[in-house]
């Protein structure tokens, strides 16, 4: 799933994004917020990062933080509401069940409600414009057309929103 991610999204570059989740720290431990195909649910940081791909044989995770934090709180409670809720597999929005990059844009919201983080239509396609197998393989499975150009979320997208600053590689 994430070479064909990174193959409908990717922008050619050292890191193609291709997983999303949010950092959660405490007193006992850093965890992180995900949704992945067991669902969303909390996991150890350490878990994360030994489940990244390598980059000189270190996680390839990039750290981001809001540049405005105002209501990040909020956001966090809201993620928090999301956990048990299956795995996204249509990529659709408003179905109950949230990807990876469904969960960050349904959890950070302005005061207002609104989402702070934009949604374009989706890709599918690799760069040569064919179709992966991946994706005809799991659409055909599921019984549901492919969601090309349905409005929606990536995780390449997501990390080039300005509203968002680096704070932090592990590789």
């Amino acid at each position: 799933m994430s070479r064909a991610i990174a193959d409908a999204t990717g922008k050619n570059e050292r890191l193609d994004y291709t997983h999303v989740g949010i950092a959660l720290h405490s007193d006992a431990a850093d965890s992180v917020l995900e949704a992945t195909d067991g669902g969303v649910k909390i996991v150890a940081l350490r878990d994360f990062l030994d489940r990244s791909a390598r980059i000189g044989g270190r996680p390839a995770v990039v750290a981001m933080r809001l540049r405005d934090t105002t209501g990040i709180a909020t956001s966090i409670a809201r993620a928090r509401t999301f956990l048990g809720q299956p795995y996204d597999w249509s990529y659709r929005p408003d179905n109950g069940k949230l990807y990876c990059s469904e969960l960050v844009w349904e959890s950070y919201r302005t005061a207002e409600g609104n989402r702070l983080f934009s949604a374009r239509p989706m890709n599918f396609r690799a760069s040569d414009g064919s179709m992966p197998a991946f994706w005809t393989e799991l659409f055909a499975e599921l019984g549901e057309p492919i969601p090309q150009g349905v409005p929606g979320t990536n995780p390449n997208d997501m990390a080039g929103e300005t509203i968002l600053k680096e704070i932090g590689r592990y590789f």
